[in-house]
């Protein structure tokens, strides 16, 4: 894939792994769409990237993103390439840890990055083009301490990008299921305790962790070649993540079901 001339779309592109993204497909000629919370801070990412669109919302509220896809679509015509990043850690046990953390955790990393993707799949399949770019974790590979509500919303996301792969496989439409592991952000410094407060500090692990610039190349040239399952991690992390990367031959089969009219026999079938 050639970014050149691409409008890409991200979320959570105010800080981190986003604001890197945003930089990086910047610098590679793409026009970018920044979504975050924070328009102050999304506006300094935008001071970089040229041309770009702000479209700060709480990706919680559904009426304001269907307004804001409505919105990155009319920029250029069209959006090319989505990443579904916004998204929230834990570092609490579960024995200890209050069901709304559950709850907010799942709403913002699983259930809005669903809604995400679902407002756009409709218009990137219709042009028979799009890339869809999902940012799990190793978390969301491995069932790590700690992080029980983050495990399961990035394992649920994994989960969705794998089925939407299938079902979009004839269409022209990619999808990318990306799996970071430490990164330098702030994502410890912003997770969530047992008690659903801000945690307020990082770990030596997320400090010494790969620099978000260096991840978000990796991420980029992967999508370009056009790899269907992305670690993004090092040393025993890494280790872990490529112990449960899912075969290519098994995407490979699903979509082959698709192409040989599993949905369509579903359908008839009801």
């Amino acid at each position: 894939m050639d970014y050149s001339g691409k409008v890409a779309w991200i979320t959570g592109a105010s800080s981190g792994i986003g604001a890197a993204l945003a930089r990086e497909l910047a610098a590679r000629g793409a026009d970018v769409v920044l979504s975050g919370r924070d328009e102050a801070r999304l506006a300094e990412v935008a001071a970089d990237c040229g041309d770009s669109l702000l479209l700060p919302f709480d990706v919680r509220d559904e009426a304001a993103l269907a307004e804001a896809t409505a919105k990155a679509i009319a920029w250029k015509g069209h959006v090319d390439i989505a990443f579904a990043n916004a998204g929230i850690s834990q570092r609490s046990r579960a024995l200890k840890t209050d069901m709304q953390v559950y709850r907010d955790i799942i709403a913002v990393d699983l259930t809005a990055q669903i809604a995400f993707a679902q407002g756009l799949i409709g218009h990137m399949a219709t042009r028979g083009s799009g890339a869809l770019g999902f940012i799990s974790s190793i978390a969301g590979k491995v069932g790590v301490p700690m992080r029980t509500a983050y495990c399961a919303a990035k394992f649920g996301l994994a989960g969705y990008a794998d089925a939407l792969r299938g079902e979009l496989s004839q269409t022209g439409v990619t999808v990318h299921t990306i799996y970071p592991g430490s990164v330098a952000t702030n994502v410890s410094r912003n997770a969530l305790t047992a008690e659903g407060t801000r945690r307020g500090k990082s770990d030596p692990a997320i400090d010494n962790g790969i620099p978000a610039d260096v991840a978000a190349r990796q991420m980029l040239d992967e999508i370009a070649a056009g790899t269907r399952e992305i670690i993004v991690a090092e040393g025993g992390e890494k280790a872990m993540g490529e112990l449960r990367r899912t075969p290519d031959a098994l995407f490979d089969q699903v979509a082959a079901m698709v192409a040989n009219g599993y949905m369509e026999k579903l359908e008839a079938a009801e």
